[in-house]
């Protein structure tokens, strides 16, 4: 194949291929690392045809009579300031000259680099606006990139690459997304670069869903996590992230049940309580890892399965991050990466024990003590919650798991040191009644548990009379409960949906139940029943 046919991968042509499109001509503002983007423009010899003007602002106050004041330089505020006023500049010049012959186009930079102070956190802002044809309407790629980097010199010849790169694939690469990602790598390496997020916006782009580019970032390796917010808007996550204390609740969420949203509310109450302040301080959010979105009996979701969930997440206001640590201890790392305050990690007792699996560790020279350690390294607490087992009811919570050897005296250790805690706890009948819920009130209290839901009752549940009786029981306990500072509930199940004279089994229940004992819905369970029964599990 001949260069005709074919996109270059060197910096170099790539510039010089810019610079022979005569429909192209516009403006680089390069702030924090020198002019890196539009050097290569000039070497390569031809930028007459290219660059209308050339400038850095490195001054504040210059900056700021230029581009408005801002709270924070090297931000995404800051770039799209710098690129709407460099294109409507071009566009006011030069639109009565060329305007009908000539594509405008603004690119713009704001980096923080390297310096002999030093500088724990080197990351750029760049994009480019532009019109894909003379007179069209403006569209605009942001993204966002850290620059991996140790030495200021190295960072910037990785800035200077990537906006080539960047520009390049603006003019050319529009129409094939995923070689429009893969090739911001030209040239560069994911030891130099990571770029976690991209947004395209405008008529060029009409076509893309940001999420599904966020997941391809992650899936291609251009980085690690990718995040997006309830809406659908791409999300830096330094910036949503910083200082803020975090829960995350991992899952494939398929699909999002009412179990899913009882145990992050119930972690939620006591991550607040530990850290001492109101929930909504909190930050809430779903992650996925990659495994989950690739693997599965079908080889893995496609991406209409995937916006599904996504959409079905954003019912109950989660934003979502996708990423490709499947070991705990990496994604409170990359969260940790961006906070000092708590954090918080919430699963059920069936997924407590990969917790303790040396598989997951075995990349570590310390295995599983090493593991353990940086999972808690910070301020970070795993809740659990209680799992029946299916088959053979048996509960399982925190407590209860059977570990043996050093295992075992890791895991007591950590309860003691209240890093796991139970979040909620699913119990039988018995557990309630006179013998035992004196001892049911106490270790629910020595896990910071106020929430005793009984399992299933399938036999309670099975005729009228019987879930009469089994409403009284509950409300009693209800009440013996309030006084304990607890609650009493009842967790749905298919049977709970069989029509007894007209109505549910469910409905019966809670007709007779008094107000204080708690319905836990679980939609999976609902629809089972209503599905066999052929009633509506809602109605």
């Amino acid at each position: 194949m001949t260069e005709a046919n074919t996109h270059p991968t060197d910096t170099g042509r790539k510039a010089f291929k810019i610079n022979l499109d005569t429909r192209r001509y516009g403006s680089f503002a390069e702030i924090g690392a020198g002019q890196e983007v539009v050097r290569w423009f000039f070497h390569v010899g031809g930028a007459a045809g290219t660059v209308a003007k050339s400038m850095s602002a490195y001054d504040m106050a210059v900056s700021d009579s230029i581009y408005g004041k801002a709270p924070r330089y090297v931000s995404r505020a800051r770039l799209t300031d710098m690129l709407a006023h460099e294109l409507d500049l071009n566009r006011k010049r030069l639109d009565a000259s060329r305007g009908t012959e000539t594509a405008f186009f603004a690119f713009a930079d704001t980096v923080s680099a390297q310096s002999y102070r030093g500088n724990p956190d080197c990351h750029a802002w760049m994009g480019v606006r532009f019109q894909s044809e003379p007179g069209s309407e403006e569209s605009q790629v942001t993204l966002h990139v850290r620059l991996l980097d140790a030495e200021n010199a190295q960072q910037q010849e990785a800035i200077g690459i990537v906006g080539v790169n960047l520009i390049y694939a603006v003019f050319f690469l529009a129409d094939d997304h995923e070689a429009f990602l893969r090739s911001l790598l030209d040239g560069l390496t994911t030891r130099r670069i990571e770029i976690d997020m991209i947004e395209f916006k405008g008529e060029a782009f009409a076509g893309i869903d940001n999420r599904i580019m966020s997941l391809k970032l992650v899936e291609l390796g251009l980085t690690d996590a990718a995040m997006f917010s309830a809406s659908g808007e791409v999300l830096q996550p330094s910036d949503v992230l910083y200082k803020r204390t975090v829960l995350i609740q991992r899952g494939s969420f398929n699909p999002l049940t009412l179990v899913h949203v009882d145990m992050h509310r119930r972690a939620l109450d006591q991550l607040a309580r530990r850290a001492g302040i109101a929930r909504d301080e909190i930050l809430s959010v779903a992650e996925m890892t990659m495994s989950n979105l690739t693997t599965g009996p079908q080889g893995g979701m496609s991406l209409p399965e995937f916006l599904e969930r996504v959409d079905t997440l954003a019912l109950v206001d989660l934003p979502c991050v996708i990423t490709r640590y499947p070991e705990y201890y990496r994604v409170a790392e990359y969260v940790a990466r961006h906070t000092r305050e708590a954090i918080g990690m919430v699963l059920g007792a069936n997924i407590l024990r990969e917790l303790f699996d040396e598989r997951y560790y075995e990349d570590l020279s310390g295995g599983l003590l090493e593991g353990m350690g940086r999972l808690f390294k910070r301020q970070v607490n795993v809740f659990v919650h209680p799992w029946l087992e299916p088959n053979t009811d048996r509960l399982h919570t925190a407590e209860t798991l059977d570990l043996a050897g050093p295992e075992a005296t890791l895991f007591r250790y950590l309860l003691d040191q209240n890093r796991i805690a139970c979040c909620g706890m699913h119990l039988q009948v018995k557990a309630l009644d006179t013998d035992h819920f004196g001892r049911t009130v106490e270790n629910n209290r020595i896990l910071g548990n106020q929430n005793l839901i009984v399992a299933a009752a399938k036999e309670k549940m099975a005729t009228e009379e019987s879930i009469k009786a089994f409403a009284e029981e509950l409300t009693v306990t209800a009440d013996l409960c309030g006084k304990e500072g607890m609650r009493v509930g009842y967790h749905a199940h298919p049977f709970d949906f069989a029509r007894i004279g007209g109505r549910t089994a469910w409905e019966i229940l809670f007709s007779h139940a008094g107000p204080e004992v708690v319905m836990q819905m679980d939609v999976g369970n609902c629809l089972g029943g209503g599905g066999r029964n052929g009633g509506d599990p809602f109605g």
